[in-house]
């Protein structure tokens, strides 16, 4: 198994900035791809952006030019920067995982992110 555990979320003010960062451990043998997704109250949960072993990424429209997703490879540790925050961002934000070698995806708890002033 792989845990996945999100961390970094919080109150902001619209405008301002968070970094979250997800991190995979356990029975860990090639992670091809980390995501970001959120879910807002009494939405469904929806794709934020992606990030393959190779370093190509993908964003949703939402959130491209605002959001940036790195990864370190050496960690299997994911991060998404969040710039420019607007109140339609507050959501819970989960990290997903695909493993290859498990040929599994693996999902974090989450962690909420709430823009207000």
């Amino acid at each position: 198994q792989v845990q996945v555990v999100e961390s970094g979320g919080g109150l902001v003010q619209p405008g301002g900035s968070l970094r979250l960062s997800c991190v995979a451990s356990g029975r860990i043998f090639n992670i091809i791809r980390q995501g970001w997704y959120r879910q807002a109250p009494g939405n469904q949960r929806e794709l934020v952006a992606l990030i393959w072993s190779s370093g190509n990424t993908d964003y949703a429209d939402s959130v491209k030019g605002r959001f940036t997703i790195s990864r370190d490879n050496t960690r299997d540790t994911a991060y998404l920067q969040m710039n420019s925050l607007k109140t339609e961002d507050t959501a819970v934000y989960y990290c997903e995982v695909y493993d290859s070698g498990n040929g599994s995806y693996f999902w974090g708890k989450g962690t909420p992110v709430t823009v207000s002033s």
